[in-house]
């Protein structure tokens, strides 16, 4: 609340400076930019919460934690991340994308099958989304949980833009939609090419606390490479157990199912 306010009034001042004209142009010149830095700013890091609610953890005090996973379904990876969840009993809330959802219906039907939900992350992964129309937002969005829907018989309620990115424009459609938009309070970053499966256990075990979301990867975002993240799986549950920490899906509600 209180950066959405400093936002406000920053714009605010940047235009009064701007159309009053000298001497307060060049406040209005050094105000606009840092203005136009905070908004993308609030766009590229969720916790924040500049533009709309955000889900950033469990709404739950038990020794529960949320393992969540997006750009799926992949064609094999994704089948091997179902296969360490299962062996571990743990359940998950994976993030999927329409396009993805229609070329492979039998794994997000194994998804469904196995008991983890099941939320989205756009209907094709659009570095851009953030930037669009809020109608054109709406249609994707609508678009992947038709796709969703169509095999589960269920419509998805939970919404993690691409990259996570919050803008005014996804706020206006997620709230068109009564979609929860969902963050994370730990993330693997083994979606970047280079990323190893040490240092995504590594970063991951360090926020593992309870009520913790977790973002990993159980596909890559446009080719067939096998995340770090799905490597490095069994020994984040593995050390998640240790710690007295159950993994739980996200219910449509956004907390623990």
């Amino acid at each position: 609340m209180v950066f959405r306010t400093f936002t406000l009034l920053l714009a605010t001042l940047a235009v009064l400076a701007l159309a009053v004209g000298t001497p307060f142009t060049a406040i209005g010149l050094v105000a606009l930019p840092v203005y136009l830095a905070v908004i993308l700013t609030g766009v590229m890091v969720p916790q924040l919460a500049m533009f709309a609610p955000m889900v950033l953890r469990l709404d739950s005090t038990a020794q529960e934690i949320a393992l969540t996973f997006d750009d799926g379904p992949g064609a094999t990876s994704t089948r091997e991340v179902l296969a360490v969840l299962a062996g571990f009993g743990a359940k998950a809330t994976f993030f999927v994308l329409g396009e993805k959802v229609r070329a492979t219906p039998d794994i997000l039907r194994e998804i469904a099958e196995a008991g983890h939900a099941i939320g989205i992350h756009g209907d094709w992964h659009d570095r851009l989304f953030s930037l669009r129309h809020p109608g054109r937002i709406v249609a994707e969005i609508e678009r992947a949980r038709d796709a969703v829907a169509a095999i589960t018989g269920q419509r998805p309620s939970l919404l993690r833009p691409p990259l996570g990115h919050v803008s005014p424009r996804t706020a206006v459609a997620a709230k068109r939609l009564g979609m929860t938009l969902v963050g994370w309070t730990v993330r693997g970053r083994d979606g970047l090419a280079g990323a190893t499966a040490e240092a995504v256990q590594r970063r991951v075990v360090s926020g593992l606390r309870p009520g913790a979301i977790v973002l990993l990867h159980d596909a890559a975002e446009r080719d067939d490479r096998v995340p770090a993240g799905v490597t490095a799986l069994p020994a984040i549950i593995t050390e998640a157990n240790r710690r007295g920490l159950r993994c739980v899906p996200m219910s449509q509600s956004r907390g623990p199912a």
